[in-house]
């Protein structure tokens, strides 16, 4: 049975996934530079042949995902109504995707296909309904779900994500956007699967119980 995956979700030590004032020159906001560099230097590495652990649990993000949801935050810096429809995403004319993703906004615009097969789809629909959708567009494959925060909360508090890939990062934020906040209840639902670390980060596994 097709499930609903988080990948690559990284937060601090004290576990922000987010700093402050995400904007066009800070994407994920201010007091967490470096917060993703592991991911880059793990990229590195394999592009070079020397692959580790980091890049092993980079890859599976991947692995059998036929399409993607995410929130407006992870789509780009723009916030409110849509001045314009020239922003197209941080990803370039080519985004990675190369499937439907589907943007949850309250901020409706069309359709936005690119280079590669992806298709950004902008949707104020339920999060139960988004992803019915996504999982029709994946036709039988698992579905992933992006940031930020506040969007992966959603779909824990609604009982609907079947795994959560977690990245803990050597570094304190102190203030930001924490990604285990709010969760209610619904973190009783869950239990660690799986716990690696590397030179560089932890890599925790939760999987619904």
């Amino acid at each position: 049975m097709p499930k609903l995956r988080a990948h690559n979700i990284t937060i601090t030590l004290d576990g922000y996934a987010t700093g402050t004032g995400q904007r066009l020159d800070a994407p994920f906001g201010d007091g967490v530079d470096g917060l993703h560099e592991w991911m880059f230097a793990a990229l590195r590495a394999r592009d070079e042949g020397t692959a580790g652990i980091d890049a092993d649990y980079v890859e599976r993000g991947d692995e059998n995902i036929g399409a993607t949801i995410m929130g407006r935050n992870m789509f780009g810096p723009v916030r409110g109504a849509w001045q314009d429809e020239s922003w197209t995403g941080w990803w370039g004319d080519n985004p990675p995707f190369h499937h439907d993703v589907f943007v949850r906004t309250h901020h409706l615009r069309p359709s936005l296909a690119m280079k590669g097969g992806t298709t950004f789809h902008f949707t104020d629909e339920p999060a139960e309904t988004v992803l019915r959708r996504a999982f029709e567009a994946a036709a039988g494959q698992d579905v992933r779900l992006g940031g930020g925060p506040g969007t992966i909360q959603q779909y824990v508090r609604a009982g609907l994500l079947d795994e959560l890939h977690l990245v803990v990062t050597p570094m304190l934020a102190g203030k930001g956007v924490r990604l285990f906040d709010n969760w209610g209840d619904a973190i009783d639902g869950y239990q660690v699967a799986e716990q690696v670390s590397s030179a560089a980060v932890t890599h925790v596994r939760l999987i619904r119980r």
